[in-house]
Order: C-alpha cells, then sequence, then structure tokens
C-alpha cells in the first residue's frame, strides 16, 4: 500500500474533509494495541474520562449513578502504551498528515491523544459538532486520525460524517448554546440529510478535519467498541499560550 495520498484523494479531502483509508493498519497492531486497551479499561486504569462526565445524552447522570463509573476514553494514550505512540507517529499516517498539513507537524497531546471506548449498556449519544469548538490553535487548521480497533458500525455507534462542513460558515442561531448543531430547525435540515455513515473494519483509517461536523450514536451491539484517536496540526500553528490546547507538550514530528 502508498505512504501516500493520491492527489485525486487530497482534493476529495478538500472538497469533503475527510478521507478514509482501509487497511491501514496491519492487523497485529491492531491486535496488540486493543489488547492494551482492553487491558487499561477493565482496570480503568487513569487518566480515563467517563461517560457520566460528559452529560451527553443517555450518560449516566452522576458518578454515583448507575453506570456512572463507565469509561469513554483512556486518555494520554501516547504515554500510556508505546504501541499507541509508535502507530501515532508511523510513516503511512505522518507523510499524509505531511500533505494535508505541511511537512512540519505536530501530535496534540492535549486533544484526543486516547483511545475511544463506547459500552453497550451505558454509552451516550454524540451530537453534531465540531471538534475546533473547544480547541485554541492560531488557525483552524488540524487534522484529526481515528484508527479503528474492531468493527465500527451503525448499530454500535460509529461516527456520522456531514461531508464538506468544515468549508462552511454557521450564524449561531443555527447552533446551541453548546455549539452542537441544532437538529430542530428547517435551516439546517438540508445539510442533515447529506449525512455519511464511516463505518470501518479493524486497520481502517479516518482522516478528518478539524471544523467538520460529526455526531456518533449509542452502542446498541453487545460489545464495547475500540477506537485509538489523534489530532495533528502544523508546527506554525501552534495552540495559544495558557489555553487547554497548551496545556500538554507536542510531540513534534519531524
Amino acid at each position: 500500500m502508498s505512504e501516500m495520498f493520491t492527489q485525486k484523494e487530497i482534493a476529495h479531502f478538500a472538497r469533503d474533509g475527510y478521507r478514509i483509508v482501509r487497511g491501514l493498519v496491519p492487523a497485529e497492531a491492531c491486535t496488540r494495541m486493543r489488547a492494551s486497551a482492553e487491558r487499561d479499561l477493565a482496570a480503568a486504569l487513569p487518566p480515563v474520562e467517563y461517560e457520566a462526565d460528559t452529560q451527553y445524552p443517555g450518560a449516566p447522570q452522576s458518578l454515583e449513578a448507575p453506570g456512572g463509573r463507565t469509561v469513554r476514553r483512556l486518555l494520554q494514550a501516547c504515554a500510556r502504551d508505546a504501541g499507541f505512540r509508535e502507530w501515532a507517529t508511523a510513516t503511512p499516517i505522518v507523510a499524509r498528515l505531511k500533505q494535508l498539513l505541511g511537512s512540519g507537524i505536530a501530535l496534540s497531546q492535549a486533544h484526543h491523544n486516547c483511545v475511544m471506548t463506547k459500552d453497550p449498556s451505558y454509552s451516550s449519544l454524540t451530537s453534531w459538532h465540531r471538534d475546533i469548538r473547544y480547541w485554541s490553535f492560531a488557525r483552524p487548521e488540524l487534522v484529526s486520525v481515528w484508527l479503528a480497533l474492531g468493527e465500527e458500525r451503525r448499530d454500535n455507534g460509529c461516527l456520522l460524517l456531514l461531508p464538506g462542513s468544515h468549508a462552511m460558515d454557521f450564524d449561531t442561531a443555527r447552533l446551541d448554546a453548546r455549539q452542537f448543531l441544532r437538529t430542530d430547525i428547517s435551516e439546517n435540515a438540508a445539510l442533515l440529510q447529506t449525512q455519511v455513515c464511516a463505518e470501518l473494519n479493524p486497520g481502517d483509517v479516518l482522516f478528518f478535519h478539524c471544523r467538520l461536523f460529526h455526531a456518533a450514536g449509542h452502542n446498541r451491539s453487545a460489545q464495547t467498541k475500540f477506537s485509538a484517536v489523534f489530532t495533528y496540526h502544523a508546527q506554525d500553528n501552534p495552540p495559544l499560550p495558557g489555553t487547554r490546547s497548551a496545556a500538554q507538550p507536542d510531540i513534534e514530528l519531524v
């Protein structure tokens, strides 16, 4: 498999705000990362984010409520296990990111840098949002890389995408107080009808722009879903000092 995007794929990313590369990560690496994630999830090895912390629809109301200690994210993946850092900085990933962001890029340890888990009993629903809404960088030009460590289908809460929404501007009236895209107004109806279901197999990788609107449903299967997610930016697009985006040192990828 090529370690680069074709020019056609780069054009598709610019138009749609995302690109899926099938089978990019070898099965052996996926198996090792998933085993690590399953071990840490079983122990709730910190640092973690709980479903109750999100206050998303369907999440437990508090840590003390039934399911309140359900883990949503295993945080700080690069420091958690060498396998995650090796994959996140591997040539097939970095070479493609250089095509999208430029020759000097960095991996943010403050955003994503985690294993997303989705429990079948207490998974929440993630409404339509852009990741950049709570991030603070010189420019809103970052790319996230999402690796499926198992099957991702609509019934277990795979990502849903709104192609081209990364290039759109939205009046505040089309968003709610938390900057989620409103689904109850006619102004957003046509856009919502364009949604794409990003179904993935183990080893498939989704590259997507930080301004792309995306969402995810509940896990209605019988097994926990695992995905490793990392975010990258150009080195000349640094996090703003004093913000959460600057709370962890970047990993520079030359």
